[in-house]
């Protein structure tokens, strides 16, 4: 058994990757997402903050309707390195709460804020029964700076690989940028033959170890 540490990609001979979305849901542009991933048939991964899922949980179940992954992205965004034990657990599981109320099964992958983590949070998402901590291999492309939609394009492009996790964010701000590269993007690689998947079903998808 591997140690458990933030995983940026699965190993997987498959042609799949997944496409995940950081703090929403957000009304302006969650639908957005939705809509490109329905025109091309994909699946996408959505890592929503508790407080958002508050404010938006009709927004929310319409993403799991729509058949996504939603995943655990904390309560309130924290730092969870500066943080108790307790109150990390806290954080997971207030919000696990909420999605579990909307998917019916508790959460199986996370992605922790700013990738904030060490030792300890590390083994605490591993005791609290989660599968996966989600990284990204297009850390490059740095949507969240609003960096342009070629840059982000660019630098998705040079990532992707069987297996790959693509971080992209559709709540807090202005994430125009965010939607228009992944409308290119999942176009793009839908006609080269990639399956885009969840996280959860990427994990279904991994090479024997």
């Amino acid at each position: 058994m591997k140690p458990f540490d933030v995983t940026h990609r699965v190993q997987t001979q498959h042609k799949a990757v997944a496409f995940t979305f950081d703090d929403g849901p957000n009304p302006v542009y969650t639908p957005q997402v939705l809509d490109i991933f329905r025109e091309v048939g994909g699946k996408a991964t959505f890592y929503m903050i508790g407080e958002q899922i508050e404010k938006e949980p009709e927004l929310a179940a319409l993403v799991h309707a729509q058949g996504h992954e939603i995943g655990n992205h904390t309560y309130t965004h924290p730092f969870l390195t500066k943080l108790s034990g307790e109150a990390v657990r806290n954080e997971l599981r207030k919000s696990e709460s909420m999605i579990q109320d909307i998917t019916g099964k508790k959460p199986v992958t996370l992605r922790t804020p700013y990738f904030d983590v060490n030792e300890e949070v590390l083994s605490i998402i591993e005791e609290e029964g989660y599968q996966l901590a989600a990284g990204a291999v297009n850390m490059a492309a740095q949507d969240w700076d609003m960096p342009g939609v070629d840059h982000i394009v660019e630098k998705t492009r040079e990532s992707v690989c069987n297996g790959g996790i693509f971080i992209f964010h559709d709540g807090f701000g202005d994430r125009s940028q965010s939607i228009e590269a992944v409308r290119v993007l999942a176009k793009e690689l839908t006609k080269s033959g990639y399956r885009l998947v969840t996280v959860e079903e990427l994990l279904t998808l991994a090479d024997p170890e």
